[in-house]
């Protein structure tokens, strides 16, 4: 399974993260398929904390990717729009026998 997860970079007390599509089974900071963007949260600025390539973004979650969940919040505050779970369908389970308890 791929998935799109943050890669810390920078040094201590100076965190910078790449945000990258990997294998699952990969370490946090292991090898990437492609970097799609950046984090730096030590920028005051709102609008230059996140550089992501948006078309690639949506290309890799078009084929399935699943973002972890800090990615996902920095997918939403870029303007890109997740896609929605496959809901599952819960099997009424019904009285076989077809008798009720009294």
């Amino acid at each position: 399974m791929v998935r799109i997860r943050l890669k810390r970079m920078g040094r201590r007390h100076r965190p910078f993260y790449r945000i990258c599509v990997v294998d699952a089974r990969e370490e946090r900071d292991g090898r990437t398929i492609e970097d799609i963007g950046t984090y730096d949260p030590l920028i005051a600025e709102e609008g230059k904390k996140i550089t992501l390539k948006a078309d690639r973004a949506q290309y890799w979650l078009g084929v399935g990717a699943q973002p972890s969940e800090s990615a996902a919040n920095l997918l939403k505050q870029s303007g890109i729009t997740l896609p929605k779970k496959a809901k599952k369908k819960a099997k009424k389970k019904s009285d076989k026998t077809g008798a009720s308890v009294k």
